[in-house]
């Protein structure tokens, strides 16, 4: 059992170090993911900014969660095209003559994803602090959004696996990618969802990005938690575990 267990890690290990290396060879991924969410956090704070009414002085603090957000949506739709690109070249064909693990190639995938976004999330932190993004968060705190993106990561980066294995077009392997990159906008991560009409302002408060941004934000100012942090955690785990298994059919299928 034991040995098994450590031929599984090793196995996920080297499939990483591969996908790892398709990633440092082919920066662009990484920049095109950072540098879209930098400019919508730009035109929103210097253009449009002034005209928002977000209830604080710092529009910065308020808008930096949906952009984290937004950033990791943008970010998984390369997962999702890199699975689709092995499936068609044949290379889960090739990896599986060997002596592999069934899933560690896709487990390769679905941790480059969290290292890649985690990469994009730091960029984008730092440049928030250069146009003003203040928290007085400790260590904690910064830690339980680590875990919270972390885990929002790992969900979508399941749903971007389930497209890559099922896709017959690279087009139709990304392309899934553009609602959930459009929907902090219907959230409470750009205004309060107040200001909005009854209908939006429904689905706005009961979908997941808003407890998400709201767990966030209340994390990062210092401000006591409620039940948002619950009903985000919900959200990430309960898409993670059906995407999870979703994907495992998929690639069961495929295998």
């Amino acid at each position: 059992m034991e040995a098994t267990k450590k031929h599984f890690f090793v196995d996920i290990s080297v499939m990483l170090g591969r996908s790892m290396r398709h990633i440092a060879r082919s920066m662009d991924t990484i920049i095109t993911v950072t540098i879209m969410p930098i400019a919508m956090m730009l035109l929103f704070v210097y253009v449009l900014g002034g005209a928002i009414q977000s209830g604080t002085d710092n529009y910065v603090n308020y808008l930096l969660p949906g952009i984290l957000l937004m950033a990791i949506a943008s970010g998984i739709s390369y997962t999702a095209f890199r699975l689709f690109t092995d499936v068609q070249r044949g290379i889960f064909e090739r990896f599986y003559t060997m002596p592999i693990s069934r899933s560690a190639l896709l487990w390769g995938h679905v941790l480059t994803s969290l290292v890649s976004n985690a990469i994009s999330m730091v960029v984008i932190i730092l440049v928030a602090l250069i146009m003003g993004f203040r928290s007085t968060a400790g260590i904690l705190p910064w830690l339980a959004v680590a875990g919270i993106l972390a885990l929002f990561t790992l969900a979508l980066t399941w749903v971007a696996a389930i497209a890559g294995l099922s896709a017959r077009t690279v087009d139709g392997a990304s392309a899934f990618s553009y609602p959930l990159i459009f929907l902090p906008f219907i959230s409470s991560a750009f205004v309060p969802t107040d200001s909005m009409p009854t209908a939006v302002r429904i689905f706005a408060e009961n979908q997941p990005v808003t407890s998400i941004v709201e767990s966030i934000r209340a994390l990062l100012s210092g401000q006591p938690l409620n039940n948002n942090i619950w009903t985000a955690l919900a959200w990430c785990v309960g898409i993670m575990v059906v995407a999870y298994f979703l994907a495992m059919r998929a690639h069961q299928k495929r295998v």
